[in-house]
């Protein structure tokens, strides 16, 4: 998408962008100047005020623990399919909300590699998100599997040809982050997919950095296995539950090692001895985070309303806007641009380069602009497409310039 012509202003590509309405359905923060960290937490739209506060006098405070009955004890399965449906082109009953991100990695992991105990490898790549990493280093010495690891590219990401030099007969399940979480490098899944699966093998995918921010297209590209967040793009608020994903075909055939009530084949028969229920029920485990789903929703909606296409095509004009901004007014001051540039290796964030960045994040905070910090150099520009608007962004970059102006000699 970047071009040569001359850039417009923040305020010009507002005023051109079919999107900028939405921006005003969000709570605005009077302390908060420029905020560029919405893919790790989004902000919060303004409807779920009074989605909170009818969740806590109705379903909670009027009917109590008959919600259960009445809508709760199937919350994690309807959010899940909703989830599924608008954000990650999966079909009904393959979703589930349960747990952190972290849990229902471990679960689905531990349940790939016990599938096939002849399998005795893992794959993942050397720059994937550092809880996925610790994670498999877990499971490995808890089963006694060994790592291998693909070298990835820290302003790039895996690709094709390094999975496949990767895996084997050997390779039991290869877990890979679409989206990488330092660079913003989307991976392609289909192809990576059908490489994995050529080696007789399962795969994985964190899609925490990919869902309500880039179309996803999971029973289409015959994924396995997915897990991802509900903070970022679907602005499910700090701490929200995240979701998991399992293949039809698979979700009888694996068993996650969380034995919770949840899971049972009868929940109520509190019967010796565990049997998991069919189908997705049997990756819960304990008592589902109910109020924590409860924002979803009002995001999911907007969504369903925009359209993903829409909401990537934004995501672009504005990761480009940063690119051309940082390339015409901070590259004087060495600053690079430490991730991909073609529209179709790009997601939704954009990680700037600079020795003195990690000086620069603190004294941004102080003037309440919000950016994210990578070690060792990287100034992460966060942009929720429906939340963020271009003026906002180029705001935050000035602010940029202007502390490296007083930092440089």
């Amino acid at each position: 998408m970047t071009t040569d012509t001359a850039l417009p202003t923040g305020r010009e590509l507002d005023e051109t962008d079919p999107l900028a309405e939405f921006t005003r359905r969000f709570i605005p923060s009077d302390e908060v100047v420029a905020y560029l960290d919405g893919n790790s937490l989004g902000r919060p739209l303004s409807v779920t005020v009074d989605r909170v506060s009818e969740f806590i006098t109705g379903a909670w405070g009027s009917r109590l623990i008959r919600s259960w009955d009445e809508q709760w004890m199937e919350l994690p399965f309807s959010l899940g399919d909703r989830i599924g449906r608008v954000t990650l082109g999966a079909a009904a009953r393959q979703t589930v909300v349960a747990d952190s991100t972290t849990v229902l990695l471990y679960k689905l992991i531990r349940a790939a590699v016990d599938l096939h105990p002849e399998r005795t490898e893992i794959v993942i790549d050397t720059d994937n998100f550092p809880t996925d990493r610790y994670i498999l280093e877990g499971v490995a010495a808890e089963r006694g599997l060994s790592l291998r690891w693909i070298e990835a590219d820290p302003q790039g990401g895996v690709t094709a040809e390094l999975v496949r030099a990767a895996v084997s007969e050997r390779t039991a399940l290869v877990v890979l982050s679409q989206i990488a979480y330092r660079s913003g490098y989307i991976a392609d899944v289909p192809a990576i997919t059908e490489v994995i699966h050529s080696a007789g093998a399962l795969v994985l995918w964190d899609l925490c950095h990919s869902a309500g921010s880039v179309p996803v297209k999971l029973d289409e590209w015959g994924v396995d296995l997915a897990v991802g967040c509900s903070y970022k793009y679907l602005n499910g608020g700090p701490g929200a539950p995240a979701f998991a994903y399992v293949a039809s075909a698979l979700q009888d055939s694996l068993r996650q090692p969380i034995w919770g009530w949840m899971g049972a084949d009868n929940v109520f028969a509190m019967a010796d001895g565990f049997t998991p229920a069919s189908g997705m029920r049997r990756f819960l485990s304990g008592t589902p985070p109910v109020l924590g789903m409860v924002p979803m929703h009002d995001m999911l909606e907007l969504i369903e309303e925009v359209g993903i296409d829409a909401i990537r095509t934004k995501s672009l004009r504005l990761t480009d806007f940063v690119i051309r901004w940082a390339e015409e007014h901070l590259a004087e001051f060495g600053v690079t641009v430490g991730g991909p540039r073609a529209d179709s290796e790009r997601g939704s964030h954009v990680t700037l380069l600079h020795p003195q960045f990690q000086k620069v994040t603190g004294l941004l905070w102080e003037r309440d602009v919000i950016p994210d910090f990578r070690f060792p150099t990287g100034l992460r520009i966060g942009l929720s497409p429906l939340s963020t608007s271009f003026a906002e962004v180029e705001l935050g970059l000035e602010n940029v310039r202007d502390i490296l102006r007083h930092l440089m000699p």
